[in-house]
């Protein structure tokens, strides 16, 4: 398809995207492991239940006592969760015993405390037969110590990290968190709580950014507001490059004015340029680069282009370098209401979508000017409209990204 000087949102995404691999192996706390990909398989080091354990309240029994009711039982002492009965069950006897308590010697079943009474003190009768094993968890039920557990590149999401925590490994070998620097270019630029003058805005964006690199599984480096200024803008790039940053977002900066400096100032400090137009509404001007080991993401200033940026290129090249496999949330839906033909560009249309009798349905926001945050903070999706996509009718079929 014809984009003239524009390279295709596809395109682009291929070329940020190559040769990105995962990162190194690193050892964290299993703690600090939560969502990060493992780098070799897990095996267990221990045997969960390490012995045959209650899995309810009760009492422990012999079924050969209680096979004949009424059975009246002699208590002979107790059994809770890290201290078990040190003696033996024996004919005729039964021992009072809590959920996870280790079952004691000579019993073979669990009867349930509600289908049991008390007589007196230190006699039980059961109301119930129960049959042999019911409501044991044998040892080993889980896992037996050295069994294989997880994979290699399994995502430690809550169960799989409770279990990695349950078969005794302290820490785990996972791929390294990309390290994200972020720098907010432009003298008009102040932080929030200031006093702007009449010519100067609050800087939002990087916050939006920072949230959606973090969520993907990032670190982030902020590098704070950097004025239009050739040297400020490569003292950032470098302090970038010390850190170690796997990725560097400037954001602003990266298209054609006098004052937009970053290109030229990145490009004059040895960075390798692979794109910086796309076919893309919002969000146009938008750079990519390689200086070193590092990767760097032009993010236009206006704030909804660099957060739609974000989702499109940043997040799958945080996923990359961590290892993940990312899958957009794109869906099928209904227009709630018509939409005008399409230019050359793929546009990204902030919408509401909702689930209906009908199926989805995304309803298009009137006004998408690229610096209102509101709309974006009320959209829940982007409706994709493909380049010289024709003129479409509510009800008509489309895709939608969605972004929260």
């Amino acid at each position: 398809m014809n984009t003239g000087d524009l390279l295709p949102v596809d395109s682009a995404l291929e070329l940020l995207l190559a040769g990105a691999a995962p990162l190194a192996k690193e050892n964290v706390p299993i703690g600090e492991a939560a969502g990060r990909v493992l780098t070799e398989p897990l095996a267990a080091l221990r045997t969960q239940p390490p012995f045959n354990a209650s899995a309810m309240d009760g009492y422990a029994v012999r079924t050969e006592d209680i096979a004949a009711l009424p059975a009246r039982l002699k208590i002979i002492g107790a059994a809770q969760a890290g201290k078990r009965y040190p003696g033996t069950v024996g004919k005729g006897e039964t021992v009072r015993i809590f959920t996870g308590a280790p079952v004691p010697d000579g019993a073979d079943a669990v009867l349930l405390q509600e289908d049991a009474r008390i007589v007196s003190e230190g006699l039980v009768e059961a109301l119930e037969s129960v049959a042999r094993g019911r409501h044991i968890r044998r040892a080993g039920l889980d896992f037996a110590e050295g069994e294989p557990l997880l994979p290699a590149g399994r995502v430690l999401d809550p169960a799989a990290l409770s279990l990695a925590a349950a078969a005794n490994h302290a820490e785990v070998p996972v791929v390294r968190r990309p390290l994200v620097a972020i720098a907010a270019t432009g003298d008009e630029l102040l932080l929030p709580g200031s006093h702007p003058g009449p010519d100067q805005i609050i800087a939002s964006n990087g916050y939006g950014v920072a949230a959606i690199a973090r969520d993907a599984g990032a670190e982030i480096l902020d590098l704070g507001i950097v004025p239009d200024d050739r040297k400020l803008i490569a003292a950032a790039l470098r302090r970038a490059l010390a850190a170690g940053a796997h990725i560097l977002v400037t954001l602003g900066g990266a298209s054609v004015g006098d004052h937009d400096l970053v290109r030229e100032v990145l490009t004059a400090e040895g960075m390798t340029l692979d794109f910086w137009k796309i076919a893309m509404r919002p969000g146009k001007p938008l750079m990519s680069g390689r200086i070193g080991q590092t990767r760097v993401l032009g993010l236009p200033g206006n704030p909804v282009s660099s957060m739609v940026g974000s989702h499109l290129f940043l997040v799958p090249l945080i996923a990359r370098l961590a290892g993940r496999t990312h899958r957009p949330d794109v869906r099928e839906a209904r227009l709630a209401e018509a939409m005008p033909e399409n230019d050359r560009r793929r546009d990204y249309v902030r919408a509401a979508a909702e689930e209906t009798s009908e199926g989805l349905l995304a309803a298009p926001f009137g006004i998408q000017d690229s610096s209102m945050l509101r709309t974006l903070a009320a959209a829940n999706c982007l409706i994709i409209r493909e380049p010289h996509a024709p003129a479409a009718a509510a009800g008509d079929p489309c895709r939608v990204l969605f972004i929260r």
